[in-house]
């Protein structure tokens, strides 16, 4: 019955590393993507004023380059972004590592 209850337990470690892994992907993923996101949403905005897609990207582009510029001007607010990311990969490590005295308590 050890070997069940271990079982189980390294189980459930594993959906909890894979759950903290998806989200950390997930949010370093959208960061870089909400820039992207933000272009394409310009040029189709340009494009529905009556501008030719070409001509929409030339200005979309360095509009939110411009924008990113400002973000990453502001004080503190990418180091903050970041210390988010790696709080979520701590947090996501301490959950994981807390399963190896459940383990152990079982074990004996």
């Amino acid at each position: 019955m050890k070997k069940v209850n271990v079982g189980l337990v390294r189980l459930f470690q594993f959906v909890v590393f894979v759950l903290f892994t998806f989200i950390v992907i997930a949010y370093f993923g959208a960061m870089v993507l909400l820039p992207l996101d933000a272009i394409a949403l310009l040029i189709k905005l340009l494009g529905v004023l009556g501008l030719h897609g070409f001509i929409g990207a030339l200005i979309a582009i360095p509009t939110v380059g411009y924008l990113c510029l400002i973000v990453y001007k502001t004080p503190g607010l990418c180091k903050m972004v970041v210390d988010t990311g790696i709080d979520l990969v701590k947090t996501g490590k301490l959950r994981i590592e807390a399963f190896n005295g459940i383990v152990e308590a079982v074990k004996a």
